[in-house]
């Protein structure tokens, strides 16, 4: 394998070795600073991170607002509390070495807010910040406030060029990298524009080319641009290490720090892994986001695949060939049909998915009574955690802090199948029916050697093992 040669990153000497941060207390202090003490990039999510009390003892994220906008208040204090406690961890086990970066979602609730606040009280402690799920235009401002390289996430040279022309070239000289993440192969949230067909990958080597492109034609020839997503052994990327045409490169793993014994994720996540198969990562549609994303098509997957197959648009009125009649919510309320897709609701009706759900789009979902309560009660506990939600229709913007939309019930609360998949994932029934995001190699824990005999290596020795190949 060709030999890996230090970067230039951040203003530092760095192995091209990047964490990918994954929110909701997965990529922890602990994680981050391990990775950062084998001289690579470590990162830290800021996404309603975990803190402690004086004993050390994890302090439940329980709300206790009567609305929306307290709690929304309340958990913008936990994640900025948490921030500072996942960064002094990560800050303590570097010991200097290598570099710890904070991961922010835009789209998270309050994100501005949050990552000011662990950046005023965690001063020195974070040397960069990277930042995607949307358009990060106000990154680069709240890096030259507070002094830190900033790392945007994109998935296409004209996202780039967008944040760029707008906002980012006035602060050029703290811009410390460029990730790429592949929107094909990256696990969670994944950037697919609505050009871009979820079933037809992309080769990404063309895409990042044309990242560089722009790059140089902006003066950022030597700016290095992370490679995120897909990425499992470096020989396999060897045509683009020291390689002229695409400069200076870095290579990010979300996937793969999963598996290690920092790792905080539960014994039943962790066997979950060892076991997949290929295919078995599923790009979807679901999130409250709006988003794609990336995730094991576990029992929580499909049952969102088949809550969206049981589906049927209604008319209040006769029109067309909606003309057959149908009574919804206990009052009855009439709606109109098609005569084909009456047939199929009162089959659906058989099958005991009696309840009808009206959705944003004209629709009605088919649930059972059991699930239409549990997502009623997870809408009337929302607590704002993005800036938007179509599951809840919250909006973090006054005075109505409603997107103006109804809530979907197509979708998900995903605060709180995130917490329960952080925090219980040692128990087999939480892992198959919450949410797990993951790359799409994940299948390939299960026919690496390396993991032979269910073998988990420490952070540092899987540092090691990406260095020097299989």
């Amino acid at each position: 394998m060709r030999a890996i040669n230090a970067i230039r990153m951040g203003g530092m000497e760095l192995l091209p070795l990047v964490e990918g941060g994954k929110g909701v207390a997965i990529s922890t202090g602990i994680t981050a600073g391990h990775w950062a003490a084998c001289g690579g990039v470590g990162t830290m999510s800021a996404v309603n991170a975990d803190s402690y009390d004086d004993q050390g003892r994890l302090i439940p994220q329980i709300y206790r607002g009567r609305t929306r906008r307290e709690r929304h208040e309340e958990l913008i204090r936990y994640a900025i509390s948490g921030g500072i406690a996942q960064a002094r961890r990560a800050y303590e086990i570097a010991g200097g070495k290598g570099r710890i970066h904070a991961n922010i979602l835009w789209e998270m609730g309050g994100a501005e807010r949050v990552i000011t606040g662990i950046l005023e009280q965690a001063k020195g402690l974070i040397n960069g910040l990277t930042c995607g799920a949307g358009m990060p235009y106000r990154l680069s401002d709240i890096a030259a406030r507070f002094n830190v390289h900033y790392y945007p996430i994109v998935s296409s040279a004209r996202a780039f060029n967008a944040l760029w022309k707008r906002a980012y070239h006035k602060a050029a000289s703290l811009l410390g990298g460029v990730v790429y993440e592949d929107p094909w192969l990256a696990g969670g949230h994944n950037g697919l524009s609505n050009s871009e067909d979820p079933q037809k990958p992309e080769d990404p080597y063309p895409r990042v080319l044309a990242l560089r492109t722009a790059m140089r034609g902006f003066g950022l020839a030597d700016t290095p641009i992370i490679m995120a997503g897909g990425v499992w052994w470096l020989e396999e990327w060897e045509h683009w290490i020291d390689n002229p045409e695409l400069g200076p490169i870095a290579f990010q793993f979300g996937t793969r720090p999963l598996l290690t014994q920092e790792s905080p994720i539960g014994e039943a996540w962790k066997r979950r892994l060892l076991t997949l198969k290929e295919g078995d990562v599923f790009l979807n549609h679901f999130s409250p986001t709006g988003f794609y994303s990336s995730a094991v098509d576990n029992a929580f997957i499909q049952e969102l695949r088949h809550r969206n197959e049981r589906q049927v648009a209604y008319t209040t009125e006769r029109i067309g060939e909606h003309v057959a009649e149908y009574g919804v919510g206990p009052r009855k309320r009439l709606v109109f049909l098609t005569p084909p897709d009456l047939a199929r609701v009162l089959a659906w009706e058989a099958q005991g998915f009696s309840e009808a759900l009206r959705t944003p789009d004209g629709t009605l979902v088919f649930v059972t009574p059991e699930k239409a309560q549990e997502i009623l009660t997870d809408q009337v506990n929302c607590m704002g955690c993005l800036s938007q939600c179509r599951f809840s229709n919250w909006s973090q913007q006054d005075p109505e802090f409603s997107n103006g939309k109804k809530a979907d019930a197509r979708s998900f609360c995903i605060q709180k199948t995130l917490q329960a998949v952080a925090h219980e994932s040692d128990r087999d029934d939480v892992i198959e029916h919450n949410l797990m995001f993951s790359g799409h190699n994940g299948f390939r824990f299960g026919t690496d050697p390396f993991y032979s005999n269910g073998f988990i290596p420490t952070v540092r020795q899987l540092v090691e093992r990406i260095l020097t190949g299989r």
